[in-house]
């Protein structure tokens, strides 16, 4: 009999699965306890919510009798939410790259009861084409190969577990000035001096990459480090990546002049994008950085805030089945909503043509626009009015879960902005995110919880909801001068080094020593 068991999980991820012909399991001792009982490989699928072609293979394949009658009668399927377990992706991504050269969302592992992968991949049609294979002959194959030769397949399973295992522990050394130098040498090399950013498409927006360069800048007197973030942050901003109307950056560019995003929004992005236009601010006075730090922050504020002061995740890429469709515009849909006078102007503006830059439809930018930093009078309440309209005629999904390291960047962004503009809104809304950390987020014995939702703290926190936490209590500190956020950030740094931190090889482990066994523990040395 079909049994799904999503429907009492909290993730909205899973919760979207909970409705599959897939007899779905969660991640946990159950599913595997089902696999060696039942002698079957299992599937596992990992995504998130906001993701377009997690999006795509559900509607094509996991809710399609056929594609989920093939899984059903031959593996244990398992969903991960990546969100929710980090540590989860971390390894099994590992092994995709190692595998394929590649990754990406949705992540398709199989593997044997035993946790060890012998096929990894991503999106996958539901059936072959073009030479890609799809996810039902892909079944079918490792089914009879379970059957017939599965000496084989555990032998892989076994070779690229214990590679795993083995890769990225490499031995201790003290970081060194050269390693700078090397880490902006590189940036310098794959610097697009036409449209900013760094290779070709897709484009990511990095903001980690472009602090340190603003960084790099000042110490070292290096102008041409400064110019390259600076182009970077400009193009950023004129593009469609940046939300002209509401706000706020989505997730990447599928081009190089940042025109075309994928159009998903998450809080982390923006987030630390906020604080690098602030950073921007801060040292050369340019108003046009405010504008955009503010704009971003505001729409965080207004989007992603929940009524008890910590944040959302994000916010979809699709509506109504449709990529973009919520953000796309059309001169009559602008005047429709601001009346014909006002939309020419704004049309003129934002580059919004009958011809459209996207599918026969527009996104709103200001790539051509020489003029960008000198918006006409009253833009302003035209882009509430487009909002508001754009609002009444499709919803975004929001995924409402709470994430304490993606909370944390945000109070990091929200602090500085207080510091940096003087803005008491920010402080407010920082120190309110930080006031939910504390009382949902922390245990009773000072260890940090992953994510909450609908009153429930799971998942053990790992590297990043400590290393996060505690730089953004110092930068609440740097802004209100509270000393307890000192206390407490000192203390997440013990726990941090007595339970992260790698005796042998230096550095410290994403997962904590008391944490789940995985396959490996990893141990993420470029984030």
């Amino acid at each position: 009999m079909h049994q799904n068991r999503l429907i009492h999980e909290k993730s909205p991820y899973l919760l979207q699965h909970a409705h599959n012909p897939v007899d779905w399991y969660p991640w946990g001792e159950q599913a595997f306890a089902a696999a060696r009982r039942t002698d079957r490989p299992v599937f596992l699928s990992i995504g998130y919510s906001t993701c377009h072609w997690c999006h795509v293979m559900e509607r094509e394949s996991f809710e399609n009798a056929q594609a989920a009658d093939v899984l059903n009668s031959g593996f244990i399927a398992i969903k991960v939410d990546r969100e929710e377990r980090p540590d989860i992706d971390a390894v099994y991504m590992s092994v995709c790259q190692a595998m394929t050269g590649s990754g990406g969302w949705p992540l398709t592992i199989l593997m044997t009861p035993e946790q060890k992968p012998f096929w990894a991949g991503t999106y996958l049609p539901k059936l072959s084409r073009y030479g890609q294979p799809g996810l039902i002959d892909l079944l079918k194959r490792v089914s009879l190969l379970w059957r017939t030769e599965r000496e084989q397949l555990l032998q892989a399973g076994d070779e690229i577990a214990a590679y795993i295992a083995q890769h990225g522990t490499g031995g201790a050394q003290a970081p060194q000035p050269a390693l700078l130098h090397t880490a902006a040498g590189q940036l310098r090399a794959a610097f697009d001096s036409t449209d900013g950013g760094f290779g070709g498409a897709p484009k990511f927006p990095s903001p980690h990459n472009l602090l340190f360069l603003m960084d790099y800048a000042r110490r070292e007197k290096a102008g041409d480090a400064r110019s390259m973030a600076e182009k970077t942050l400009t193009q950023m901003a004129r593009g469609g990546l940046f939300d002209q109307i509401g706000g706020g950056f989505s997730r990447y560019s599928t081009d190089r002049q940042w025109l075309a995003p994928h159009f998903e929004k998450m809080l982390y992005d923006n987030a630390l994008l906020a604080y690098a236009y602030l950073e921007a601010f801060s040292q050369d006075g340019r108003p046009f950085w405010e504008t955009i730090a503010r704009r971003t922050l505001d729409y965080v504020l207004r989007e992603l805030a929940s009524p008890d002061g910590a944040f959302y995740c994000g916010q979809d890429a699709d509506s109504g089945g449709e990529e973009g469709a919520y953000y796309l515009l059309t001169p009559q849909l602008v005047e429709q909503a601001l009346g014909a006078q006002d939309a020419a102007r704004f049309c003129r503006w934002y580059g919004v043509t009958a011809q459209g830059n996207f599918e026969g439809k527009s996104i709103a930018n200001l790539l051509e626009n020489t003029a960008y930093e000198q918006e006409p009078e009253g833009f302003d309440k035209l882009r509430e009015k487009l909002l508001d309209f754009r609002r009444h005629r499709a919803a975004l999904h929001r995924d409402d879960k709470v994430l304490t390291a993606w909370n944390a960047l945000m109070i990091a962004a929200l602090s500085k902005a207080y510091r940096t503009l003087g803005d008491v809104r920010y402080l407010d809304a920082a120190k309110r995110a930080a006031a939910f950390l504390r009382a949902n987020l922390t245990g009773s014995d000072g260890r940090l919880w992953l994510r909450w939702r609908e009153g429930e703290a799971a998942n053990a926190g790992q590297l990043d909801d400590y290393a996060f936490y505690a730089w953004a209590l110092l930068e609440l500190y740097a802004a209100d001068f509270d000393a307890v956020h000192l206390k407490e950030a000192v203390s997440l740094m013990q726990t941090l080094q007595a339970h992260f931190w790698d005796e042998s090889g230096g550095g410290f482990f994403l997962t904590a020593d008391d944490s789940e066994r995985l396959i490996a523990r990893p141990k993420e040395v470029y984030d």
